[in-house]
């Protein structure tokens, strides 16, 4: 280093000089280097790549001394011109450094010639032959450079900028501009189209044809139902065959089985099962509690957890509870790969959590080198484990089961699945599955079945009979298992099935109940056909916070079509729960949107989408008329994509069960307290008057289309009725009866997120 005096000439004297250097260094052009120049470029610790092959090449080769700019300010010029490509804290600079600090020995001995890149600590053959071209001068152009380890790139983000994407992400991330895919509104270009407008010659959903032909000249435009669009080999879903290897999204997969759940070296062996076993879509109508029934239902009960599961699940509950996934992967990124890595970072950082809680001493070494593929079985268990939770109890994990289901989803995009090397997605275990592979599904055709089966409940019976039933019960399951136990199944197994359905009808009970007794309170206490004085539940748009114009006997019909049409969803919510798994982490492609509370992902539910039509149609042939819309919104910015779709009906006994408990809790409990029935009788005219109070401002203001953003989204709906209800909940601290709820126990109506 020398040493400037700091006056203005010798400052002068540098800056000349250094314009000097930087006009010759962007005035001449590029040339190969010479033999000599690459030698000492290689050395130096810069891969020597060519020019022409932009896409392929992994890095960027940084400055040279000669080019490189010195740091302004005198503190600068002290270092001396030697070292100004040292002091620089660019990108460049950081790249030698990790250029530098990955040289090591090949097969134990010292490399001096060239450094080795971080794909030469896999020894690739490819690899090889590419430096060995380049080391001869030759066009190392059409020579791709193989992708980097994913804990290099893990540890670099800036490396991800050099990765070429693949076809798939390449199409999404362009921008479209007004390009639709076939099939599709053209407006918000989100739905499916159903309307084709003769005159416009665009397809429309039902939505946004209504928004955009509602007045002028557009009000006279006819339209007709569109061309379905033909299904290309590309959308449709793989089928994995027993132990035979599938490419899934660029992963590869075989069958496994769903009883070696056991010891890590167990679940090891195992490989991820996709989901094959897609279920049914239309359910077929079959008598209820009949052999068929039981046979079709069975398909979406997932088999109860075993002790084993339950310490998984606690430990998959615990990780997620630690994990911040979609806080930092689902919001804005400059660059795709920069959310890549945001993606594969925290993947690794759920799995390794996983893994070193599973086995520490098994899994450390895996886990430091970011190898997942050989853990591959006890990950897609694991998180089987925690989805077959969910599906039972759909009210739980409300918050971290999202973070779960959009991180599998995210594994099964191409690029990401070619780098973590693993799919953690397997499909639910199902009871009609386990005892299809054991070969008994006769169990489910039993005419004891349903003895075997049912919940016991001890209202209105005695002790003895309650007893009775219990035996009975016992007795049932107890034929059945001895029936069909075999060399690969035994008793206990084929009852630890039964239990499985009995869960399924507990939960029918708990969530159906609330609804089916608002629909008795409606039928109680109104009538379609006449009006009592003071209690018409006709409603007006523009009053009283009405979006919805209802005479007295059409606002009774469209109330008690809503409730019913919640019975029949919640009614076939396990298989709900399967087909909205089917759609996030099947082969639609999702958009990150921000539909105005927040960003979401937006994407199409074709399986969910099509059993809610089919459960609507049923619904209305049920009640021979049907009132309001039938537009069912999933897949845009009012319901994004599938899990968000099933989780509002999972909120629906949430919203119904405390009004019907303060109704039937109230007479009770001014039996018991005089002081409280006064209260009721001064300020309410009597219980009688209170309990029809209640049900009056609930049926009225809680399905009048109120509580949307805008005029086109609220109404009359599938989605919009849930969300006037909702409505109505925010409302109720307002309203002068709810100071009745709190005295009968009410604490709110949202459900648990997280236990």
């Amino acid at each position: 280093n020398h040493s400037h005096n700091h006056n203005g000439h010798s400052h002068k004297k540098h800056k000349k000089h250094k314009d000097n250097k930087r006009r010759s260094s962007h005035s001449s052009p590029p040339t190969s280097p010479s033999p000599t120049k690459r030698s000492a470029t290689r050395e130096s610790g810069v891969p020597v790549t060519s020019s022409s092959s932009k896409a392929s090449v992994a890095f960027k080769q940084p400055r040279s001394n000669a080019t490189a700019a010195p740091t302004s300010g005198h503190r600068g010029h002290s270092s001396g011109h030697s070292n100004h490509h040292h002091r620089s804290n660019s990108s460049q600079g950081k790249r030698r450094e990790l250029y530098a600090s990955t040289a090591a020995t090949t097969n134990g001995t010292a490399s001096a010639k060239r450094p080795r890149t971080m794909a030469d600590s896999e020894n690739q053959p490819e690899n090889r032959e590419h430096d060995a071209a380049a080391a001869e001068g030759t066009d190392t152009a059409a020579a791709e450079v193989p992708k980097s380890s994913l804990a290099r790139l893990l540890d670099d983000p800036n490396l991800l900028d050099s990765l070429t994407l693949s076809a798939d992400e390449v199409a999404t991330s362009r921008d479209t501009g007004s390009s639709v895919p076939p099939g599709t509104c053209v407006e918000c270009e989100d739905a499916a189209a159903t309307k084709l407008c003769n005159q416009c010659q665009d397809e429309y959903c039902d939505m946004c044809f209504t928004v955009l032909h509602r007045k002028g000249k557009r009000a006279e435009h006819t339209f007709s139902v569109p061309e379905p669009v033909a299904a290309t080999a590309a959308d449709a879903d793989p089928v994995v065959d027993a132990g035979e290897p599938v490419m899934h999204k660029g992963v590869a997969m075989v069958g496994a089985d769903p009883d070696a759940a056991g010891s890590l070296d167990t679940l090891a062996s195992q490989g991820s099962d996709a989901i094959s076993r897609t279920p049914s879509v239309n359910n077929t109508d079959y008598e209820r509690y009949s052999p068929e029934w039981f046979t079709e239902r069975a398909k979406y009960i997932p088999v109860r957890l075993a002790l084993k599961e339950r310490k998984w699940l606690r430990l998959v509950m615990a990780v997620l509870g630690v994990s911040h996934y979609t806080d930092r992967v689902d919001i804005t990124f400059k660059h795709k790969a920069r959310r890549l890595h945001a993606q594969m970072q925290n993947m690794c950082s759920m799995f390794s959590g996983v893994l070193l809680g599973l086995s520490y001493e098994k899994t450390k070494q895996s886990v430091v080198d970011r190898e997942f593929a050989k853990f591959e079985g006890p990950l897609s268990t694991m998180m089987e484990v925690a989805q077959r939770h969910k599906v039972m109890n759909p009210e739980k994990l409300r918050g971290d089961y999202g973070k779960l289901m959009y991180m599998l989803q995210d594994t099964q995009i191409a690029d990401v699945g070619q780098l973590i090397k693993c799919n953690p997605v397997k499909g639910i275990k199902s009871v009609y599955q386990y005892l299809e592979e054991h070969n008994v599904v006769d169990v489910l055709k039993h005419p004891d079945i349903r003895t075997a089966t049912m919940e016991i409940l001890p209202h209105g019976k005695s002790r003895g009979q309650i007893q009775r039933e219990i035996k009975d019960k016992e007795r049932a399951q107890e034929i059945i298992a001895r029936k069909y136990q075999s060399r690969d199944i035994s008793k206990d197994n084929i009852k630890w099935c039964l239990y499985s359905i009995g869960d399924n009808f507990s939960f029918l009970r708990s969530n159906k109940l609330p609804i089916d007794s608002m629909i008795v309170l409606l039928k109680e206490n109104f009538s379609p056909d006449s009006v009592e004085d003071g209690y018409s539940l006709a409603i007006s748009s523009g009053q009283g916070g009405h979006r919805l114009t209802h005479n007295h006997t059409r606002h009774y019909n469209y109330v008690l079509q809503s409730l019913t049409l919640w019975s029949e969803i919640v009614d076939d919510m396990f298989r709900l729960w399967y087909l909205a798994g089917e759609d996030i982490l099947g082969n639609a492609p999702y958009k990150l949107t921000d539909t105005g509370q927040g960003l979401h992902r937006v994407q199409q539910s074709p399986r969910v989408g099509s059993a809610m039509r089919a459960i609507l149609y049923r619904t209305q042939q049920r009640l021979g008329n049907w009132v309001g819309s039938s537009v069912i919104h999933l897949g845009d910015t009012n319901v994004p994509n599938a899990l968000m779709f099933i989780d509002k009906y999972t909120q629906v006994s949430k919203i119904l069960a405390p009004i019907v408990s303060t109704i039937n809790d109230v007479t009770s409990l001014c039996t018991k307290d005089k002081r409280l029935k006064r209260y009721v009788d001064s300020t309410f005219g009597g219980v009688e008057k209170l309990r029809k109070d209640i049900l009056y401002d609930f049926f009225r203001y809680a399905f009048d289309g109120s509580g949307a953003d805008n005029f086109f989204d609220a109404g009359s709906c599938i989605d919009g009725r849930l969300t006037s209800a909702w409505n109505w909940c925010s409302q109720l601290e307002s309203k002068p009866f709810f100071p009745v709820f709190k005295l009968t126990g009410f604490i709110g109506f949202d459900g648990e997120f997280q236990q």
